[in-house]
């Protein structure tokens, strides 16, 4: 029974644990759970020493043994001589060096081409190395490199041999196959119509081998010119292909942003004539002026989306123009099973990692990316283990040997070997958490399973900026309940396993308990206006006092009503308006809000409470019930609907002044000199417009007296013109700045 280790010892700590969690799942802002206990949550961490299983618990690594270091930016080629001497290739300065069987390392060969992409050994153990950009392959002699074939392309980019001593090549920029018998004769093997060969192979049958880009074609031969494609991918390079002795085979294919990633990390050398080189995967875009005056090697631009194959074009010159950017969603990766039937399946796919080489460790498919040269294991369930990672840029070529796995990395170049046994420590980094805002840190707890003689010690680092830096703090002392770190936005934990042969420590879930800062909610804006009164329906009652009237007379002069009401009609005045208070506000997390309404006039000092409690954005208040006057509004929003009382926080807002005036301007008129005078009065906000109607006509505006109608006083004339003689109505009519009318009738006779 796997035994559960956890900082929490006791019942009742781990009750008051479930009790911070079910809290957390009730109020917002309070305290919160981080917890790693997956696969995909654990690979988005740092591995040293430590494998990860499919099912998502870590252990000890086998062990991982630095053979070599060259001190050369990349290592592109590996191959194994009869007397377990290994021969690699490197970038940027195109070296090729031997380690013995011992483990003794010294450089072998300098080439005065940048790159050595492939490297190879014959039945009788000479060395062969392929140069690039201008492509040759050399016999490596006592240090010394003999030209031994020149096909004219740009690039080698893999070397094989066959049964019967045939050295294949596979070149690019016309993507052709050559085949150099023992003696030295050379012919083309095969033209594939695509721009590179990128990977070449012998299966068991003695058969070649070929994978091709830009359109990711995997063919087998039978003979010269005589190609069956066994599968035609859907991402545009075939990396490399390995043959399994049960007939099947297997190929590593790359798409979306690889080359370009590539690119970039290579970087690009410059190299007399005008000729520059990045490495591979790579797409070259070559015009016909181009292939006349020489190369001019673009970066690689792999696409997703395949052109189609067209038949074989002989002596063609490959034009590519292919989208160098990665495609959400689209698998940047994959790795292919070809059985011996013809069918294919896809057994690992990926859309964040570039898979680069393929191998056997122990009857098991193992291969190599690019995300800190990371080495996987597939299972016969195609579960993929991480059961090393080299840290380095990526790891760039596999090879099995009697004595364990060789693993060939790049940025920095390195030879690594997966032996027997396993680490005896390892340490395992967690991605860096971002609670969102300053926390305040509580228990790490864990699940593992330590055998005696075994344990786990956890470390914590905390900081403010989303990479750890020498702004954070320094790793803590081993944690044993409460994480210690400063409180900050940014936590990171690290495990440290130690074991033994018979004593193996493994993780199954890490979490980490913290309460965020409350950050405060925001009240952004605040509108005060005026708004007509909601009507319950089209239905009113017959003695409203707005209920429909009509008066019908006849010819004998006699009225009759068709209303119940009293004959005479009184027009009331429209229902007083309503005021409006409404208001925006957000919380940055996510909290509820409740609000609360003040009030205070121009020349009061207390804030007068409207409303509390309020979980609206608007409040509708009768106009009436504040008299004419200047008022401010306060909106207070509190999050302490979500919150703790002593970690509830609040913000408030204060309106501009607000114009109450529920009184129209009040309005006197009078003859004076054969004109209307007006005079005009309003308590509380300035006049803004006046009007005049004759018997009951259009309205006619008038300008005040001193020509600007703007102030709270002001005198109207009115000239009649053009009235017939007789008795006249005059009505007049007063704005103020409220909209508030004021009205008043003058009777004059001409």
């Amino acid at each position: 029974m796997r035994s559960l280790v956890a900082t929490v010892e006791g019942r009742v700590a781990r009750l008051a644990c479930v009790i911070a969690v079910c809290a957390s799942a009730l109020i917002g802002a309070t305290t919160t759970t981080w917890e790693m206990n997956s696969y995909a949550d654990f690979l988005r961490g740092k591995f040293s020493g430590i494998s990860l299983s499919r099912d998502g618990r870590l252990s000890l690594a086998p062990k991982l043994e630095n053979v070599y270091s060259p001190d050369q930016p990349q290592i592109w080629s590996i191959a194994r001589a009869p007397d377990g001497s290994l021969y690699f290739g490197t970038g940027h300065r195109g070296r090729v060096y031997k380690v013995d069987a011992s483990g003794r390392g010294s450089l072998l060969w300098m080439s005065d081409q940048p790159e050595v992409f492939a490297v190879a050994v014959d039945g009788k153990g000479a060395l062969y190395a392929g140069t690039s950009p201008d492509g040759k392959v050399y016999r490596i002699e006592n240090g010394k490199g003999v030209e031994v074939f020149a096909p004219g392309a740009h690039y080698i980019w893999s070397i094989v041999f066959a049964p019967d001593g045939t050295m294949f090549v596979g070149t690019g920029d016309q993507g052709k196959v050559f085949a150099v018998t023992p003696n030295g004769k050379s012919s083309v093997y095969y033209e594939s119509g695509q721009a590179h060969i990128t990977a070449l192979a012998v299966d068991s049958e003695g058969r070649l081998l070929a994978g091709s880009e830009p359109n990711g074609i995997i063919y087998r031969f039978s003979g010269a010119g005589k190609a069956f494609v066994l599968y035609d991918a859907n991402l545009p390079e075939i990396r490399t292909i390995l043959p399994s002795a049960d007939g099947s085979i297997y190929a590593a294919a790359l798409g979306g942003s690889v080359a370009k990633r590539t690119g970039s990390m290579s970087g690009t050398t410059a190299q007399p004539g005008g000729v520059s080189v990045t490495a591979p995967p790579t797409s070259i875009t070559v015009t016909d002026t181009q292939a006349q005056s020489g190369p001019d090697v673009k970066p690689p631009k792999p696409d997703t989306s395949k052109p189609v194959v067209q038949a074989p074009a002989p002596q063609a010159v490959v034009q590519t123009v292919i989208n160098p950017f990665e495609v959400a969603g689209v698998d940047k990766s994959a790795v292919y099973r070809i059985r011996a039937d013809n069918t294919v399946e896809t057994v690992w796919s990926s859309k964040e990692e570039n898979v680069y080489d393929l191998a056997a460790l122990d009857g098991r498919l193992v291969f190599s990316t690019d995300l800190q040269g990371r080495i996987y294991r597939l299972g016969s369930d195609r579960k993929a283990t991480l059961i090393a990672q080299t840290n380095e840029g990526e790891t760039t070529r596999l090879l099995e040997t009697p004595q364990g796995l060789i693993a060939a990395t790049g940025d920095m170049g390195k030879l690594f070997r997966i032996g027997q046994g396993t680490e005896a420590t390892g340490s395992f980094e967690a991605p860096v958490h971002d609670s969102n805002t300053v926390a305040r840190w509580g228990r790490l707890s864990w699940r593992a399973e330590l055998p005696a003689g075994s344990k786990i010690a956890f470390r914590t680092r905390t900081g403010n900026s989303a990479r750890p830096d020498n702004t954070w703090s320094d790793w803590s002392d081993p944690v044993k309940d409460l994480i210690s770190s400063p409180n900050a936005r940014y936590i990171q934990w690290k495990a440290e396993f130690t074991g033994t042969s018979s004593a193996m420590p493994t993780l199954d879930s890490v979490s980490a308990a913290y309460l965020p800062q409350n950050t405060p909610p925001a009240v952004r804006s605040i509108n005060v206006s005026s708004v007509a009164p909601k009507t319950s329906g089209a239905s009113t009652s017959s003695s409203s006092a707005n209920s429909a009237f009509s008066i019908t007379v006849s010819d004998t002069g006699e009225s009759t009503s068709s209303s119940t009401n009293n004959p005479t009609q009184t027009l009331a005045r429209g229902a007083s308006q309503q005021t409006q208070i409404s208001w925006q506000a957000d919380d940055p997390d996510g909290d509820r809000l409740s609000y609360a309404i003040y009030f205070r006039g121009e020349e009061e000092h207390d804030w007068k409470l409207i409303r509390a409690n309020f979980y609206e954005n608007s409040l509708l208040l009768d106009s009436d019930v504040l008299a004419d006057g200047r008022y401010f509004f306060r909106v207070v929003a509190s999050d302490r609907p979500s919150n703790a009382g002593a970690n509830a926080r609040e913000s408030d807002l204060t309106s501009a002044p607000v114009l109450i005036d529920n009184t129209p301007p009040v309005v006197r008129v009078s003859m004076k000199g054969g004109n209307v005078e007006v005079d005009a009065v309003d308590q509380t906000s300035p006049l803004r417009r006046c009007e005049y109607s004759l018997d009951a006509g259009p309205w006619f505006p008038v300008e005040a007296v001193d020509g600007v109608t703007d102030s709270p006083s002001e005198k109207f004339l009115i000239h009649i013109e053009g009235a017939k003689t007789g008795e006249h109505l005059v009505v007049v009519r007063v704005y103020d700045t409220a909209g508030n009318a004021g009205l008043a009738k003058i009777i004059i006779r001409q």
